[in-house]
Formats: structure tokens, C-alpha cells, sequence
């Protein structure tokens, strides 16, 4: 339904995130979340095996992903969101070993369409996304179920939980497998601009000798109107050049420098198909 045919009044909630969105940049609280998500338990060691693959967690593991290929396949066929041809995904199928990629982080949707990146890259191997503690132990109903059992590696409150998450880290990226880290931390709805990002996912890169791979996500109102009352959004993922460590810097600097590339790459998609300057409405950003 085009916007002309009809005007759908826009749903409370999203316009309370919006609203607690535009708060948030003005104060700079960027990782934090604004969304109403369940509260989440403290996930202990005897609650998870990470990189389990006994029978359970393969017919699991196989089932949770078929249902979220059809989930997303009828989202497009219903036009419930467009999806455009990814830019450079060349530079992931470059890396022959394992990587950290990181994305922006706006709508559950991100995770589906970084998912079919990372199968046209056609790269061996899986990616892993690293997610919250509470997205794994509380979240409810049909993501819940893919949070579970979908190369989920969940962060957890618990140091000896920890301790088992980087061990876990360790082994994936040693089987050259990919590892997705949403580094702003936090999702922001619809929000286009890129976030400030945590130091721990390029720290990780340093540590265990891989690169990052940069991609960021673009979106475009369409003419069509959601449920919800808001412009149903076309997608551009974008996938920038491996960044690699320097060797000649601290573990602690290279990661920076990294951090810093990573950025100026987001910067430079945003400013590029958006057409405007990257502002945002706090004085500093860290």
C-alpha cells in the first residue's frame, strides 16, 4: 500500500523509541538501548555449551535456520522489506582465514540480511554473532528460539560463563569461521546514522591475529506503508576492505587504529549515499 492510498496512523511505540532515540544522541548515551526488551537472567556456565554439535543442537541448529530463511523470504515476497544487491562483498570472500565483521545495529532484520552477505561471499566455514546475555536466557517466542539455536555465541554477566565465551571465540575463529560483533552495542531503531563502537570486538581481532571486516547497512524509505505506520525500508548492505592490525603498535593501539578505520569507512557510506555531513546533536563524540 502506497502512501497516497492510504494514511496509517504510526504505532505509539515506535514513535516512544524515536523519541527516546533523539534524547539519547543529544546526550551521547549511544550503547544504551531503547527499546523495552525483556529483563534478562544471568546465563551460568551449566546453561550453555558453546559450539555444541551433538545431534540435539544440529537438528536444532537446522531447523531454527530453515525457519528463519522462510521468515525472511516471505518478508521479501510481501514486500515487507526490499533488499538491494550488497556492495563489495568481495572483500569478506577475500579473507581466507577467520574474521570479526562488525554492522550497524538498527532493526532485528539487520541480523537476516548480514546472514545473506555472508552466504553470497560464499565463504566456508559460519558466522557466529555475538549477542546480549538477555537476548539468549529471556527472550520470548520466535526470535527467542533463533537467539537459541542459531550460531548464537551469548556474552553473559557471569566470569566463569566469560570465560567459556572466549574460549569458545578462540575455537571459531582458529576453524576460520567469522565473527559478528554488533560494536555499538546497543540498537537503535531505524536509526541511520553509525554509532560509536566498543573497543572489545577489535581488540578481539588483535588478539587472535585476524582482521575486521567493515560493513554498514543503508536504508531508503520506499513509497510503501508498514503496519506500523512508517515507510517500509530498502536495504543496501555495504562491505568495506579487511582492516588489518598494525604490527608495529600496541595490542592496545592497534585496536584503536582499527577502531578508528572502521569508522571513517561508515562515515564515508553514510556521507555518500545519504548525501549529507555525519552530525550528530551532542557536542563530543567518543
Amino acid at each position: 500500500m502506497t502512501m497516497e492510498e492510504k494514511e496509517i496512523q504510526r504505532a505509539s511505540d515506535r514513535l516512544a523509541v524515536l523519541a527516546k532515540i533523539e534524547e539519547y544522541e543529544r546526550k551521547g548515551l549511544f550503547d544504551q538501548d531503547v527499546e523495552q526488551d525483556p529483563p534478562g537472567r544471568v546465563l551460568h556456565p551449566e546453561d550453555i555449551k558453546y559450539l555444541d554439535r551433538g545431534l540435539v543442537s544440529r537438528t536444532k541448529r537446522n531447523l531454527s535456520f530453515g525457519a528463519a530463511r522462510l521468515f525472511f523470504r516471505r518478508l521479501l515476497k510481501q514486500k515487507k522489506l526490499y533488499l538491494n544487491p550488497a556492495e563489495g562483498v568481495e572483500h569478506l570472500s577475500s579473507v581466507d582465514g577467520g574474521a570479526v565483521i562488525t554492522c550497524n545495529h538498527f532493526h532485528p532484520f539487520d541480523s537476516f540480511i548480514m546472514q545473506k552477505v555472508f552466504d553470497l561471499s560464499k565463504r566456508k566455514g559460519k558466522m557466529y554473532r555475538v549477542i546480549r546475555e538477555g537476548n539468549y536466557t529471556s527472550f520470548p517466542g520466535f526470535y527467542g528460539m533463533l537467539m537459541r539455536n542459531c550460531d548464537t555465541l551469548p556474552l553473559s554477566s557471569d566470569p566463569a560463563t566469560m570465560k567459556l565465551f572466549l574460549k569458545a571465540v578462540r575455537q571459531a575463529l582458529n576453524e576460520k569461521n567469522c565473527l559478528l560483533i554488533y560494536a555499538e552495542q546497543s540498537l537503535w531503531w531505524n536509526y541511520r546514522k553509525p554509532k560509536p563502537m566498543k573497543l572489545g570486538a577489535f581488540e578481539i581481532a588483535v588478539r587472535r591475529g585476524v582482521p575486521v571486516v567493515p560493513c554498514f547497512i543503508t536504508f531508503l524509505d520506499t513509497d510503501r506503508i508498514g503496519e506500523d505506520g512508517f515507510p517500509i525500508l530498502s536495504y543496501t548492505p555495504h562491505v568495506g576492505a579487511p582492516i588489518y592490525a598494525d604490527p608495529a603498535l600496541s595490542k592496545k593501539e592497534a585496536a584503536e587504529k582499527m577502531r578508528a578505520e572502521n569508522a571513517a569507512f561508515c562515515k564515508e557510506v553514510y556521507e555518500r549515499v545519504y548525501g549529507i555531513p555525519l552530525t550528530y546533536t551532542t557536542e563530543t563524540v567518543e
